[in-house]
């Protein structure tokens, strides 16, 4: 599966996507060639080579001669409903604008039709939205991925004033979305850069296994301390059997208050243990006693054995390697009619496995009385349809 991870050091934007993508090495007659069925005109798009600090990457500007900013959102999804584009591209940017249409239309308390969208109505922001999935189109994306996306701090000037940053549509748009404060002064994550990233993403994390093959740098309009470029790296979803090595650490116990050894577990995995378990074992002249065993990061095994030495009875311990294999897994979000859970995805060949996570399912059931099985099989369902 070919998929690309948008890392969002310092932002993103709509422009900031097209230069990443071109910058991957997306054909511009080709781009130009589809962008032409949106049948508008009164602009250019200008493509060039830009350095942002020590990184070289690429600057696409949408030049607009037609000054109109302040469209109503019914006014912009016809032009995309009415277009030539494929109907996947007309669907995905549909999606995208109805919405940033309906932050919006939730921020000023207007009806969906009847909202005006302001720097958001103009040429460039539509440029933005369809140029952006027409590229990952034409560059054969099956799947996008994002990192956690970083919020700018200060104030931003608007056809409504003077608002905060993030812009309360931006905000709006980013519910549910993982973010945090880089305190950079600035705005980084625009909100067309948010509609575009919140709606297409598959899930919002650490980079996914994936066998990069191209890296693209989509460079922005402002200066900050940290060069201002989004990174897209694009490569095959890595979806083989994976291998680690770690340690085992194992004890036998028979000679201390059992009462301890729920702090001892408690003690292992604050500092990083991988898994705590305990065995009932009989011992010599059949005294019953506990076997312990940790599952230890290899760089961890000596803090964890001084853990057991000053925490029980033991004056000795075994340790020995493991090799470890593993199905390549992620953790996705996904959405229910009582809120937010989470997924883990394994796959085999290809084929996902799907766990939802105990933990949100409990949190959901005890909020909503709603029996823990029935909250499992919900999320269950809602993650199958996203995997497929």
């Amino acid at each position: 599966m070919n998929v690309i991870y948008f890392d969002c050091f310092n932002g993103i934007s709509g422009d900031m996507i097209l230069g990443a993508l071109f910058d991957l090495g997306l054909d511009k007659e080709a781009w130009f060639k589809e962008l032409d069925k949106l049948g508008i005109s009164g602009y250019k798009v200008e493509i060039n080579p830009k350095r942002k600090g020590p990184l070289m990457g690429t600057d696409v500007d949408v030049i607009v001669e037609d000054k109109v900013t302040h469209r109503h959102a019914k006014e912009i999804l016809d032009i995309i409903s009415s277009s030539k584009l494929d109907d996947d591209i007309k669907e995905k940017s549909l999606k995208i604008l109805t919405k940033i249409a309906q932050a919006e239309s939730s921020i000023h308390n207007e009806p969906l039709e009847e909202v005006h969208l302001h720097e958001l109505g103009g040429i460039d922001t539509i440029v933005d939205v369809v140029g952006s999935v027409i590229g990952l189109k034409l560059l054969r994306v099956e799947r996008v991925y994002s990192s956690p996306l970083p919020l700018g701090e200060g104030f931003i000037e608007t056809a409504h004033g003077r608002l905060p940053i993030p812009a309360p549509a931006t905000i709006e748009l980013l519910k549910g979305v993982p973010v945090y404060s880089n305190g950079m002064k600035g705005e980084l994550v625009t909100p067309t850069g948010a509609g575009i990233i919140s709606t297409l993403a598959y899930s919002f994390g650490p980079i996914p296994p994936i066998t990069i093959e191209k890296i693209g740098y989509g460079a922005g309009k402002k200066d900050f301390a940290v060069p201002n470029m989004l990174r897209a790296i694009m490569g095959e979803l890595y979806q083989g059997k994976q291998r680690d090595t770690n340690t085992i650490i194992d004890v036998n116990i028979d000679d201390m208050n059992p009462q301890v050894y729920g702090y001892l577990m408690d003690k292992l995995f604050e500092l990083g243990a991988l898994d705590v378990f305990f065995t009932p074992i009989y011992m010599k002249k059949s005294r019953p006693a506990v076997k312990l065993t940790v599952i230890s990061p290899n760089y961890l095994v000596d803090k964890l054995i001084d853990v057991i030495f000053k925490e029980t009875t033991s004056i000795g311990v075994r340790t020995y390697q493991v090799e470890k294999v593993m199905l390549p897994r992620e953790i996705i979000e996904v959405d229910t009619p009582w809120g937010i859970a989470r997924v883990k995805i394994s796959y085999i060949n290809g084929t996902p496995k799907i766990m939802p996570e105990y933990d949100d399912c409990k949190a959901i059931a005890e909020r909503t009385g709603i029996p823990i099985q029935e909250v499992m099989k919900e999320v269950l369902s809602q993650a199958s349809k996203k995997v497929r």
